[in-house]
């Protein structure tokens, strides 16, 4: 049921998507559908969710810490062309007219994605030669970090080129490590 909601969003876009094709999409009844959502926001929300754990997850690896930015940078920039990607934007851009979409979505997949942020950023930054960073710290550089790709495929309607995927890598590394307590 999740992908034939993924599969029609991308399709059909999020004005045309109905509890009843994605019920005739899965081969389900619609009261099944409705025994587990009460709309198709509480869908997509499950899916996003789904997908993005996997997607957005911070990669362990043992390159320095601005090439860890680069790649996460990349994962993500990726995951915004991708069905899952289709989904998150679909409801960012429902939140905007939608007070309980937007309530939804910041208590359950943006909080949840946050904190998996603030997380694998802590942790990658501690790899490096620098001095770390708190939590505190990795928060507000999480905004520096992925502010430029939500405002570039959100806002100007165009995908990430490796240009700024640099660009902000190596500005959070140096900041990270020249201005602890931002």
């Amino acid at each position: 049921m999740l992908r034939a909601a993924d599969d029609l969003l991308v399709e059909r876009g999020f004005a045309a998507l109905t509890m009843e094709g994605i019920a005739q999409r899965a081969g389900v009844a619609k009261q099944t559908i409705y025994r587990w959502w009460k709309s198709k926001v509480d869908i997509l929300l499950d899916t996003l969710s789904e997908d993005a754990r996997e997607a957005l997850a911070w990669q362990p690896g043992e390159d320095d810490p601005e090439e860890g930015l680069k790649r996460h940078l990349r994962r993500v920039a990726d995951f915004f062309e991708e069905p899952a990607g289709q989904v998150m934007r679909a409801l960012l851009g429902h939140a905007q007219l939608d007070e309980e979409t937007a309530a939804s979505l910041r208590a359950g997949f943006l909080r949840e994605q946050r904190e998996r942020d603030v997380a694998g950023l802590r942790a990658l930054l501690a790899r490096g030669d620098g001095p770390g960073v708190d939590e505190r710290t990795a928060d507000r550089l999480v905004d520096l970090l992925l502010g430029p790709l939500y405002h570039r495929v959100l806002v100007c309607g165009e995908p990430v080129d490796e240009e700024l995927v640099n660009t902000t890598a190596r500005l959070v590394v140096t900041l990270a490590n020249d201005a602890p307590g931002l």
